[in-house]
């Protein structure tokens, strides 16, 4: 459901994203991880739309994003970890304008906040000013407002930001629950996190991608077998020569 050929993306003589080439199906829960400033954010900007690709090409959901890039929204959700909300709204209030800007009305509509709601724990916080919301509550918004048009392709962007240890646990559970039938690239610096609900991985480095696969896959590709994916990921990080600067 994302594919990705080739991409390159530039801003003047730097190149952020360098020839990266990966697919992600549907059913599937694939980490990207990298260190910072590694094009993981920006190669999650092509696939929302937010920017284009310099050369190649990035498909989501069967649509290119460049050449279709409303079909390609409409069919993602995206979650970044300083997702924009409207601070002084009600977390209730502005669900519905988010679900509302999404196109649903009716059934639709109080179905699928019933459900965000309820998946994201919201309950408790529905009377509340989004201002006044903690840290973690504000990215379970965040993700309600990802999860309310019930897209096949989820986007998330360092998606436990600021969530204590039990709500990063409860957001593993939660995006398990949420692999059917959908097509999930998440971006993360935690690397407990990958291990623990990946079925793949991705591993990137000065734009350059050093890695994809399972775990031990790749361990056993850079000659370490049976080590953990923090060894397998410093290893790569360390060893592999990017081919620009």
């Amino acid at each position: 459901m994302i594919r990705v050929e080739s991409a390159t993306r530039r801003y003047g003589s730097l190149t952020a994203v360098d020839q990266v080439s990966f697919e992600v199906e549907k059913n599937e829960i694939v980490g990207f991880v990298g260190p910072n400033g590694a094009g993981k954010s920006t190669m999650l900007k092509m696939l929302s739309t937010f920017i284009h690709p310099s050369e190649g090409t990035v498909t989501v959901a069967g649509h290119d994003a460049v050449a279709e890039p409303l079909a390609v929204r409409h069919n993602i959700g995206y979650l970044s970890g300083d997702t924009p909300l409207y601070q002084e709204m009600r977390v209730d209030k502005f669900l519905r304008f988010i679900a509302e800007a999404r196109g649903l009305t009716g059934d639709a509509l109080e179905q699928g906040l019933k459900k965000v709601i309820d998946l994201c724990s919201l309950d408790t916080v529905l009377k509340q000013r989004v201002k006044e919301c903690s840290t973690g509550f504000r990215q379970r918004i965040g993700l309600a407002t990802a999860l309310v048009h019930n897209p096949p392709v989820l986007l998330l962007d360092e998606p436990t930001h600021g969530f204590d240890p039990m709500q990063v646990l409860a957001f593993r559970d939660t995006l398990r629950s949420l692999r059917e039938n959908r097509a999930i690239l998440f971006s993360t610096h935690i690397i407990g996190d990958v291990e623990a609900i990946s079925d793949r991985v991705l591993i990137i480095h000065q734009g350059r991608l050093l890695g994809d696969g399972r775990v031990q896959d790749l361990a056993e590709r850079a000659g370490i077998p049976g080590a953990g994916l923090e060894e397998v990921f410093a290893h790569l990080v360390r060893t592999t020569a990017p081919t620009h600067v």
